[in-house]
């Protein structure tokens, strides 16, 4: 049988949204009807199934786990760059820096800095991240540095662990830290994050829902990713990150996460800067 051409029913449409919303917190906008509709149609069209019906009772069943995974891949958002949003970079080569290294000298704490990249997408935030703890390393001797990049999206995860980029590097990291940190053949159009960087970068799926494992993070970027969830799940989320930030540990948020008038429990330093004090 022929895929259905047509966009999602309204029922079918409010029954994926409800499954997304459970399934990560993600609240779909009403206005995206058909983006979703386009998603989930080449997923429809992937398994060989007849109309957006029989692909919903495929990914509600036991046998559809597996879909399951790529359906979620499928309709996730994953937009992201090299260095997005300059000055959140500009603060984290600078402040932040004088700040660890004061906090290293003065206190017997381990001499390591450890920042998570939450919802790190293809892994341009955490790579951008490491290559500004190594541009300062001089500033850090002897210290160790610990960037975690997280995601729900296994499709983003596997190219972020990869570290395998296209030729939008060449125009989004600064020339002086293309030759450093990436092996790139003259004439091609793949750059390569080099061993060296990876090194300080582990990339793992974790669902912002969950509390984090992992705890006493120095530095947090949860950027371009709260505004796709509905309030209470933000609030569930902004509970898990604080609680894994270390005291005096920092919060960089995006601007239009809508979630200023819930961090209240942090002390605001910037429009994108809130602190654990």
């Amino acid at each position: 049988m022929a895929v259905d051409a047509s966009q999602l029913t309204p029922e079918e449409f409010e029954q994926f949204r409800t499954l997304i919303f459970q399934l990560s917190g993600i609240r779909v906008p009403d206005n995206k009807v058909m983006l979703l509709s386009n998603r989930i149609r080449r997923r429809v069209k992937a398994t060989g199934l007849a109309d957006f019906h029989a692909y919903l009772k495929l990914v509600r069943s036991p046998l559809g786990q597996a879909e399951l995974t790529e359906f979620f891949n499928a309709v996730t958002t994953n937009e992201t760059s090299f260095f997005r949003t300059e000055k959140h970079f500009d603060w984290l080569s600078t402040e932040f820096i004088d700040d660890m290294r004061g906090r290293l000298r003065n206190t017997d704490r381990s001499r390591s800095v450890r920042i998570w990249s939450a919802a790190c997408s293809s892994g341009e935030e955490p790579y951008s991240i490491a290559m500004c703890l190594a541009e300062n390393r001089s500033k850090l001797p002897d210290c160790q540095f610990e960037i975690h990049g997280t995601d729900i999206s296994e499709d983003s995860l596997a190219k972020a662990r990869a570290g395998v980029y296209g030729s939008q590097v060449a125009d989004e990291v600064p020339e002086k830290l293309q030759a450093r940190y990436f092996d790139h053949a003259a004439g091609s159009s793949e750059w390569k994050i080099k061993a060296s960087l990876k090194e300080c970068v582990t990339i793992a799926r974790h669902n912002l829902m969950e509390p984090n494992r992992q705890k006493d993070y120095d530095c947090i970027f949860i950027r371009n990713v709260l505004i796709y969830f509905s309030r209470e799940s933000k609030k569930v989320v902004i509970d898990n990150l604080v609680r894994s930030l270390a005291p005096n540990g920092y919060l960089v948020v995006g601007p239009s996460e809508g979630i200023f008038d819930m961090l209240g429990m942090l002390q605001k330093q910037s429009t994108f800067l809130y602190q654990k004090t």
